[in-house]
């Protein structure tokens, strides 16, 4: 599936940068471009892998290249009267090889969480192919203004993308690790996600897979909107590369193959996913089962199909294979899709909630506070003017 990636703020770079760094090493074909869209000009200059010329400043008028200071009101106001720079780049992009646009930020600052919907909503206005989202959520740990931020986008971007893809970063902190090695960890996971995702039906030669996972079953998982979440776990192959005398190994047990593959979407299913949810509230499922040709059994993908048909309750689950002959791995990637059964968003709506009426009542507070402040005390001192 060829996508046109934009990377809005500074989290929707850096995960759109890893992505591409994921496509390079991984030599496969998927990206068709990419652009990143930022107000802080210091985000720009951090990119590796995008470009100089496909970096688009925006809001130089209102914030001189210093970003937007988790205001995402000023995101929405930045990205909209700058919206023609922000066409001008679209316009560059080679759509006519586009099966879909993907725009990605984070939700607790400022210009992603604001911009993102904006652009989201322009791209859907301009093209007629699918526009997506992924939003990743602000750790619980991070403060109020960041969860209502998160809460508000949320609410506005799903609404303008055809399917809001979610990462919380909640569930994939590590305690004790550093900033920017928990960022490099979870941009690395979100990348490999929708690297084997996209890649799967990107095969030009030998081996083939027995069931294509294209372009159109991708949009197909992904329609009817909502939010979906993306299950990934892998399995280490302990085999030899040559049998003995240099003789080629023989071929694994049938019975251990279909119980890998199994096993491995299950883990993928029930405990990686990139956001936390009640799998039985699932729409619309996929699974991709990934390895060596001799790893791949039709029985192992369709018995994985039907047990997910079982986990999620829904019949619509579409699947297939992605040899990959030198890997070490048999990996499954998951996709469910529509979900709506998802403790993290609740808990962010109703925190987002209580931290726009705390803010609402200090606001109210405040003018008295400040007349007390200025004119309390002994005395009545006059002002100089």
């Amino acid at each position: 599936m060829k996508i046109a990636l934009l990377g809005v703020g500074q989290a929707g770079g850096k995960v759109a940068d890893a992505i591409l760094d994921y496509e390079a090493a991984s030599r496969v074909d998927f990206v068709t471009d990419a652009v990143a869209i930022n107000s802080a000009r210091a985000d720009l200059l951090g990119l590796r892998m995008i470009p100089v010329d496909k970096r688009v400043l925006i809001g130089q008028s209102r914030v001189k290249g210093h970003g937007c200071g988790a205001d995402n009101e000023l995101g929405v106001t930045v990205a909209e009267e700058d919206i023609d720079e922000v066409r001008g780049a679209i316009d560059d992009l080679p759509v006519h090889e586009v099966d879909a646009f993907l725009v990605i930020a984070g939700l607790g600052g400022g210009t992603g969480s604001g911009a993102a919907p904006v652009i989201a909503r322009e791209l859907s206005r301009l093209y007629t192919e699918p526009v997506y989202g992924l939003g990743i959520l602000p750790g619980s740990d991070e403060g109020g203004i960041y969860t209502l931020n998160a809460a508000r986008s949320f609410r506005t971007f799903v609404r303008e993308v055809d399917n809001l893809l979610v990462f919380d970063n909640d569930a994939w902190r590590r305690s004790g690790e550093s900033l920017q090695g928990g960022y490099a960890t979870t941009n690395g996971e979100i990348a490999r996600r929708l690297g084997v995702l996209l890649s799967a039906g990107e095969v030009s030669e030998p081996p083939v897979p027995e069931s294509v996972v294209d372009a159109s079953e991708i949009i197909n998982t992904l329609s009817g909107g909502g939010v979906t979440t993306i299950g990934y776990a892998n399995s280490r192959l302990d085999r030899p590369s040559r049998g003995l005398f240099g003789r080629r190994a023989p071929d694994p047990d049938e019975t251990d193959v279909v119980n890998r593959i199994t096993t491995t979407v299950r883990r993928a299913t029930l405990g990686n996913l990139m956001l936390p949810a009640n799998v039985e509230s699932t729409e619309r499922a996929l699974v991709v089962v990934s390895g060596p040709p001799q790893y791949l059994s039709r029985k192992g993908i369709e018995g994985s199909r039907r047990w997910l048909e079982e986990a999620t309750g829904t019949m619509e689950v579409r699947g297939g294979d992605y040899p990959i002959p030198e890997s070490d791995y048999v990996a499954a990637l998951v996709v469910l899709s529509g979900v709506t059964d998802v403790p993290r968003i609740k808990e962010l709506q109703q925190i987002g909630a209580e931290t726009q009426r705390n803010l609402e009542a200090r606001a109210a507070e405040r003018p008295e506070a400040l007349r007390d402040l200025i004119w309390g005390g002994d005395g009545d001192i006059e002002p100089l003017f």
